[in-house]
């Protein structure tokens, strides 16, 4: 039998970056995975639905081409099979740079089922039909989590999609009915919206989007209906029925809402199921693998990282637990700290948040300051043609320490870690509106945001 530092179950964000960090520190290293490396996110989840959103923002350009000076003979025509060759290429590039990656650090990889028998084994079931007994003194395991299929609806990932399902789709439905207007379902309504399709969002919760800032839900919503998304939110599903012309859901008011296809977006399951945690006596509570801040589970020696055991269902996050987790496998004893995490949430336009909201930020009992400013003041902004949004600073009236930062607009997925970076160093408002910022920039946005929060803002009347 085979022995290693450590085996790794599962080679998504999590698992193959815990193996990378392992090997890196001189660990022997196995790595099982039943699917395709990068996991879920690499897959079916963060980089295929990132690439549609890329090109939904650049049909969305095109569309607007005019405004620039730029005239294109005739509307621009969405070539459905050659965004899926896009994508495809993508998610194959990067799986394959996932492999030579594990190869160049000496990783041995095993394709199969991992099923924990105790403590140290790790037996391994080929596609074949063989079996593989693995000895490991560590282990952990990052088998990520699957899209709930809750029993009112029957999936059949033609009509009734899942996240996953609406991936695969060979053609662009006319109408889309998404239920959930969680981070996922947002996404794709944005998507499919720009690509030309009638999109409507069912939302049982008072607000889509409901871990965002208020303020940024409010004005998103109003964004998204602008574009044409219809949004229904206090609303329950009470049934549907499947007919050649689509989908029909009945709400609890009574109204009737017909669609080619429905998206069900509602949450996701961890993968725990079949893998041998009863056995060893690794604790879960309601599925989800239990683990202590240096990730590790109920049993000495296993550790559990990303979706199957993280307070965030985020591919970075599992990727800061997995080298977390590999450190603490090797000899070292280091923490996760989730203090300073950031969101993004890839709508037209983006969201990133990255800290407290306000009103989180009041209940914990501070006294706070807020910075608001708007992207139409932004010189940038204006030329890009891209207005709509803001960001907003929550800061700490007395000390001027940042507890939060908003961001809906252009690139904000790409300005918040601007904040990430001052939140996690300690610094003030007044750290980032006095840092020089070049112009013109988005970043300054940032800056005028800080300097709003002490009434500071030099472009803004007030």
């Amino acid at each position: 039998m085979a022995t290693y530092d450590l085996g790794i179950i599962g080679g998504g964000p999590g698992g193959y970056v815990a193996a990378i960090k392992a090997a890196q520190l001189g660990g022997s290293i196995c790595l099982i995975e039943k699917g395709e490396w990068g996991g879920t996110c690499l897959n079916r989840g963060c980089i295929p639905t990132k690439t549609l959103s890329s090109v939904a923002n650049l049909a969305t350009q095109v569309q607007e081409a005019s405004a620039f000076g730029v005239n294109i003979n005739g509307d621009p025509v969405i070539d459905y099979s050659q965004v899926l060759t896009h994508k495809a290429s993508v998610i194959q590039q990067l799986t394959g740079g996932i492999a030579q990656l594990l190869k160049a650090n000496r990783i041995d990889t095993f394709n199969g089922t991992a099923t924990l028998t105790d403590r140290n084994t790790i037996v391994v079931s080929k596609p074949d039909g063989t079996t593989e007994p693995l000895h490991a003194k560590n282990i952990i395991i990052a088998t990520g989590s699957e899209p709930t299929e809750p029993p009112i609806f029957e999936i059949d990932e033609s009509q009734v999609l899942t996240t996953t399902g609406i991936l695969n789709l060979t053609e662009l439905p006319e109408s889309l009915l998404i239920v959930g207007g969680g981070v996922s379902g947002c996404e794709f309504a944005s998507i499919f919206n720009a690509l030309g399709c009638r999109v409507t969002v069912l939302e049982l919760l008072p607000t889509i989007l409901a871990t965002e800032d208020i303020q940024v839900i409010r004005h998103i919503q109003l964004f998204m209906k602008r574009k044409g998304i219809t949004i229904h939110t206090g609303a329950k599903l009470t049934h549907y029925k499947k007919s050649d012309a689509g989908v029909t859901a009945t709400l609890e008011s009574g109204e009737e809402l017909t669609a080619q296809k429905m998206l069900v977006s509602i949450g996701r399951r961890y993968n725990t199921d079949g893998i041998g945690l009863e056995k060893v006596g690794v604790r879960t509570d309601a599925g989800k693998i239990v683990v202590d801040t240096r990730m590790q589970t109920s049993v000495t020696g296993i550790y559990a990282v990303g979706d199957v055991a993280s307070r965030y269902l985020l591919a970075h996050v599992a990727s800061a637990e997995g080298k977390i987790a590999a450190q603490n496998c090797l000899g070292n004893s280091v923490e996760m700290d989730y203090q300073v995490i950031p969101w993004c949430v890839f709508t037209l336009p983006e969201i990133g948040h990255v800290g407290m909201t306000e009103k989180e930020a009041t209940d914990e009992g501070y006294e706070v300051k807020i910075g608001r400013f708007p992207y139409a003041a932004n010189g940038k902004a204006l030329g890009l043609r891209e207005t709509d949004g803001f960001v907003k600073t929550v800061s700490d009236a007395d000390s001027g320490d940042i507890l939060g930062v908003h961001i809906l607009g252009a690139q904000a997925s790409i300005l918040i870690h601007e904040a990430a970076a001052a939140i996690r160093m300690g610094a003030t408002a007044m750290d980032i509106a006095g840092t020089v910022h070049a112009h013109p920039t988005l970043s300054e946005i940032v800056m005028e945001s800080a300097e709003a929060a002490y009434d500071r803002a030099i472009h803004s009347l007030h």
